[in-house]
């Protein structure tokens, strides 16, 4: 973080994600005073923090992060062209946001990574993908990874093709999860339980098994077959589920297809 410190980032939008990461860096070591955040609507959180809060960026900044909406990066992009020549990384978390669309408003000599994460990044607890440009070394994806490890665990990518696919399955996957347990606690209000007990069910059945998989060296396949019991009950809910067309499997590739194709269709 020494780069970061003598030279500043930049981070442009600080909604939930940006908080969180934000809160990671400064707890990895990031000097708030090397902070400059250009935000319309600063958090009482972001103005406790110490950070320099819409107070203008430093010429050339190691890093400038752009966590604002896709919607809002063509009004947002200016804010930033014209720094550091080529000296600044830029690490964009926006949805749809191609490499070279970045390139356009930013200028091609720019080192830029692509990085999608997700929100379980509010409590340490997310995954980011990223790619760089031609212009992005080993050393910028290093950085990119510091950064992105504050909330998380980061994965690179061979291509940017792959980037659709990652929004789709991790990006936009939170999301799946939590309408599981609407779902599940709903299921137990259908066979009798009062809804509160239900969904007290679903959301602890949900964490105690994502964190079994998470300490677990096992595959999901083989926990799921270690607690399936020949003809017992789980085996019966599992044979709903796992059904090969109107099952969870078919149901989970033709939502992951429709975000990534909507990711696609952001680029555009």
């Amino acid at each position: 973080m020494d780069d970061i410190n003598a030279r500043g980032i930049v981070l442009l939008g600080c909604g939930k994600m940006g908080s969180a990461m934000l809160a990671g860096w400064l707890a990895q070591g990031v000097e708030p005073g090397a902070v400059y955040v250009i935000d319309p609507n600063p958090s009482d959180w972001l103005r406790g923090t110490g950070v320099q809060i819409n107070a203008g960026i430093p010429p050339a900044p190691a890093v400038a992060l752009l966590a604002v909406k896709p919607q809002m990066m063509g009004a947002a992009l200016p804010q930033l062209a014209a720094l550091g020549e080529g000296e600044t990384l830029f690490i964009s978390i926006a949805a749809g946001t191609t490499l070279a669309r970045l390139a356009d408003a930013l200028g091609a000599q720019c080192p830029i990574i692509r990085a999608m994460p997700n929100t379980p990044a509010a409590v340490g607890a997310g995954i980011s993908a990223i790619i760089g440009n031609d212009q992005a070394s080993a050393q910028h994806l290093g950085q990119a990874k510091q950064l992105l490890s504050a909330i998380g665990q980061v994965v690179a990518l061979q291509s940017e093709d792959q980037m659709d696919a990652v929004t789709g399955l991790s990006g936009s996957g939170p999301a799946y999860i939590f309408h599981l347990i609407e779902a599940m606690g709903q299921a137990g209000v259908a066979q009798g339980l009062a809804p509160d007990l239900a969904m007290q069910l679903a959301r602890a059945t949900v964490i105690g098994a994502a964190k079994l998989a998470e300490d677990s060296p096992e595959s999901a396949a083989t926990l799921r077959e270690n607690v399936t019991s020949p003809n017992g009950t789980t085996a019966a809910a599992l044979a709903v589920l796992m059904d090969d067309t109107n099952g969870l499997p078919p149901l989970m590739a033709r939502a992951i297809k429709a975000a990534a194709d909507r990711s696609q269709e952001l680029a555009q």
